[in-house]
């Protein structure tokens, strides 16, 4: 029985999944297994994984009984999977080679119920950006949640396989937020869930893989709220100033609206202006390009801030 089980849904991944299946194949701790759940891809992404499982027998591929990542998640770590240990990647991310020896030692702490790291962005190759994601002190809340979460993506968690098992997994219903909701369920239900400031993950991004479809973010948010009421937390004034500063980034890097930025930053100033602000690396500089914002060609706000 491998000591990790690692579950990537994957659909249309042909350009990246080969890349990502070698950053598992490099890691420094070799007992897993990668679980590669299909989703109905037409392009050559099941030929790929095949290729990869001749060469390396941890690696399997099998076929999403469902629709959708959620599903595809829940079918490889529910039905699938037989480590102790439940990590997540997405078919276009990337780890640090010592990843999984980092998190082996970190779970030797039989308090802790899963843990996330830090993550670097990238475009085209690891570090040719210096944009790195911020791990709080604290273990993680709903109200660190509801304002911006940390955990940032699925390939940047791992849990203990019992605790994904009592959570009940992701709701496949969810377009938006899914990951966010079941987070919250997972606090909520009494997980503790710990950051460590180690770059672990590498988070592929591209002005066109960026979600445009900031109100069906909100939508998604107010679900994840509904799921904190259900815990008894509502979110905080600062975790809603925060919350507007990471829709306001975001309306910056796809630069579809000149107002919207500013819209969502006077949102998070009305909330919280100390919530909004601080960091002053991160609030002060929203706001400036907010303002900017209303004034620079789309072309070049796309290039600045994307």
């Amino acid at each position: 029985m491998p000591y990790f089980s690692i579950i990537i849904p994957c659909y249309n991944a042909e350009a990246t999944i080969a890349e990502t299946l070698a950053s598992l194949h490099a890691q420094s701790f070799t007992d897993w297994e990668a679980i590669c759940v299909d989703d109905g891809s037409t392009d050559a992404t099941p030929f790929l994984i095949r290729k990869a499982a001749r060469d390396d027998p941890r690696i399997q591929l099998v076929h999403n009984t469902g629709k959708g990542p959620s599903d595809a998640r829940n079918m490889g770590a529910l039905t699938c999977a037989s480590g102790d240990l439940i990590a997540f990647c997405d078919a276009d991310d990337l780890w640090v080679p010592g990843k999984l020896r980092h998190q082996r030692d970190i779970f030797s702490d039989r308090s802790i119920d899963a843990v996330f790291g830090k993550i670097g962005f990238f475009q085209q190759a690891p570090g040719d950006t210096d944009v790195f994601s911020t791990v709080p002190h604290d273990d993680l809340s709903i109200d660190m949640l509801l304002g911006e979460n940390p955990v940032c993506t699925m390939s940047n968690i791992t849990l203990r396989r019992g605790v994904f098992e009592r959570s009940g997994g992701f709701d496949p219903a969810m377009v938006h937020n899914e990951d966010l909701d079941w987070l919250i369920r997972l606090v909520g239900q009494g997980a503790r869930v710990v950051g460590v400031d180690t770059l672990q993950t590498w988070y592929r991004t591209s002005p066109g893989g960026l979600s445009t479809d900031l109100e069906a973010m909100l939508a998604g948010r107010t679900h994840a709220i509904q799921t904190a009421e259900t815990f008894g937390v509502r979110p905080s004034n600062r975790s809603h100033a925060i919350h507007h500063r990471y829709l306001a980034r975001r309306a910056l890097r796809t630069a579809e609206s000149r107002a919207a930025p500013l819209r969502h930053a006077l949102f998070g100033l009305g909330h919280s202006p100390s919530g909004f602000l601080l960091p002053v690396r991160r609030g002060v500089p929203t706001l400036f390009g907010a303002l900017a914002a209303l004034l620079l060609p789309r072309s070049l706000r796309q290039s600045l801030f994307s």
